[in-house]
């Protein structure tokens, strides 16, 4: 009981504030580190410390912020540059870390079990996080991190494999669709098309919520994203069906060093898939990245109306109702 009047409360809030009093009811975009990941990713010049599920609504708090989308970084264990001896063991244990963590907190914060999709364990992850009260929930992929390369065919067939996996586990995906940047793998229009015509269509059933706009934050500047970006949002403007439980989140796309005619194009793509279909989000309170108050703050730089900020505040994904 007491969850769903924490839930009312924050809808109340975001429905009955205005200007500079509005705050978002959830953050879809969010990650922990377990010490484990932490310490794997610190180099000789940045330490990396834990963060943790206490660490992140904490940040929430801050913000107004009532629930949060805490997406796994399970699949950096099967990152391709990496050695790592017992992978996936690591994925699980990094898997079942974060959902312990985000038990802590129910009501607030949903997590969602993170594999690298071209992993032979992936589909068996995927199973045994649908059996989990904690990772049933959701999916999430991320195609740079995991090396996904849509023009290729045999990555197209298995997307659409681990896609179909999440359908039928009725499991939301939220994915990274930006191709690996640091390897300065082919990404525009054409992944796009790939992502529309073979993964959508594995999966009918369930909310897919792309990231970053299709691309990869801090910022928009990324031709490529602004690519893939603009073939979805034409999907979804002429009704393209495959599109219809289509989800897009804002995280970190405002930040950065947009010009202003970078900022001027995100704001058109916002408007042509339609505020309703926008989310919120943030990605981790890690530097380059701002916590989730300075985030909206940076979002409601955006040339946006009034109304349209209070519609993204208001949405709620379906996997977080």
């Amino acid at each position: 009981m007491r969850n769903a009047v924490w839930t009312l409360a924050a809808v109340l809030a975001a429905t009955c504030t205005s200007g500079a009093d509005l705050v978002p009811i959830a953050d879809h975009h969010q990650h922990l580190f377990s010490p484990a990941i932490a310490e794997r990713l610190s180099t000789a010049e940045r330490t990396l410390a834990a963060l943790t599920a206490q660490d992140l609504v904490a940040h929430l708090d801050a913000a107004g912020i009532r629930r949060a989308t805490v997406l796994s970084v399970a699949y950096m264990w099967g990152r391709p540059s990496w050695t790592v001896e017992d992978e996936y063991e690591k994925v699980r244990a990094e898997n079942d870390w974060t959902a312990a963590q985000a038990a802590r907190y129910p009501g607030r914060l949903r997590a969602f079990c993170g594999v690298n999709p071209l992993k032979g364990y992936a589909l068996d992850e995927i199973a045994r996080c649908a059996k989990d009260p904690h990772l049933r929930h959701g999916l999430k992929l991320h195609f740079g991190n995991s090396d996904v390369q849509l023009e290729k065919p045999e990555h197209a067939a298995q997307l659409r494999r681990v896609f179909a996996a999440a359908n039928e586990h009725g499991m939301a995906i939220v994915v990274h669709m930006r191709a690996s940047v640091s390897l300065e793998r082919p990404y525009g229009a054409d992944q796009a098309q790939v992502f529309l015509e073979q993964l959508l269509s594995a999966a009918p059933h369930v909310p897919v919520q792309i990231a970053h706009m299709a691309s990869t934050g801090p910022g928009f500047d990324d031709p490529p994203g602004q690519a893939a970006m603009s073939f979805l949002a034409d999907a979804v403007a002429r009704g393209d069906r495959r599109t219809r439980n289509l989800w897009f989140d804002v995280a970190s796309s405002a930040g950065g060093d947009n010009p202003p005619a970078v900022t001027t194009l995100l704001v058109r793509l916002i408007r042509r898939v339609g505020v309703k279909r926008v989310l919120f989000g943030s990605d981790a309170a890690v530097a380059p990245n701002v916590p989730p108050k300075e985030a909206w703050a940076v979002f409601r730089r955006l040339p946006l109306t009034e109304k349209e900020f209070a519609t993204i505040a208001r949405n709620v994904a379906p996997y977080l109702r």
